[in-house]
């Protein structure tokens, strides 16, 4: 059901099954899937794409131009995916060049005033709790979770299945698999309990705690853990997708336990 006091322009494509209620603002180029429903008071900006049985909770702005003076207006996107909720006063930006787009995956859960700037990249099944803010050019790989108030610097890297503590400063890259939090943000551990709910056997999950270990805890520095992993711990998979996130590292991933 669309309300009539919805405000729709009508070069708007609007999927089957979707619900607008009043008050929301959809403009110009703007998609929505099937099955989603978009609350009151949320605007839909140019260039934005909301895939199929989302939600969208009243005070959501998606879409908008970037907060990034080097924007000169070219066009560019945002894209989120299916099955993915966005509750209240959310914020979600445009890409910064042409073509260039900013994406939110399927099946993710993005918490009251979560703020996702230009150029974020957001995997499948991730976690923003509250007034967590992503600068730009964030990366955030597939079951990550962020807890309330964390602020990600731009350009970082956050790894798949990673969990970062409420209130944490991201100024570094995050591995797979590990836990993060203290002030620096620090390795605190490999996030067990979450892998095993997620159907990580025994075997893979000391496999990656025995990473960890020569990454974090037997040696002063990445440099020496990295030998250490490669010397003592046969090549699998899980184990080379580590090394490849720390090799390709831009920015250096986050220090270990002090």
């Amino acid at each position: 059901m669309i309300s009539p006091l919805a405000h729709i322009h009508p070069d708007a494509k609007i999927g089957s099954g979707v619900t607008i209620d009043a008050f929301a603002v959809v403009h110009a180029e703007v998609t929505i899937g099937e099955g989603t429903h978009i609350h009151s008071n949320v605007s839909l900006y140019p260039g934005t794409s909301i895939g199929k049985h989302c939600q969208i909770f009243p005070g959501a702005v998606i879409g908008v131009v970037p907060q990034d003076l080097k924007f000169d207006g070219e066009p560019t996107t945002v894209e989120i995916g299916d099955y993915t909720v966005i509750r209240e006063c959310v914020t979600i930006h445009r890409a910064t060049k042409d073509k260039w787009k900013t994406v939110v995956g399927s099946h993710c859960l993005l918490m009251t005033y979560v703020h996702v700037a230009h150029d974020c990249q957001i995997g499948n099944h991730v976690i923003l709790a509250s007034y967590t803010g992503l600068s730009g050019h964030v990366v955030i790989e597939d079951f990550a979770i962020l807890e309330g108030k964390v602020a990600a610097q731009q350009f970082v890297h956050i790894g798949k299945h990673a969990f970062i503590g409420g209130a944490s400063l991201v100024r570094k890259d995050v591995p797979p698999y590990i836990k993060a939090a203290r002030e620096p943000l620090t390795f605190a551990g490999v996030n067990s309990v979450g892998l095993r709910r997620r159907g990580f056997s025994d075997e893979d999950v000391r496999l990656i705690e025995d990473v960890y270990r020569c990454l974090y805890v037997q040696n002063s520095n990445m440099s020496k853990g990295v030998a250490s992993v490669l010397q003592s711990i046969p090549s699998v998979p899980l184990r080379d997708e580590i090394l490849v996130f720390i090799e390709n590292s831009d920015k250096g991933v986050i220090r270990g336990m002090i």
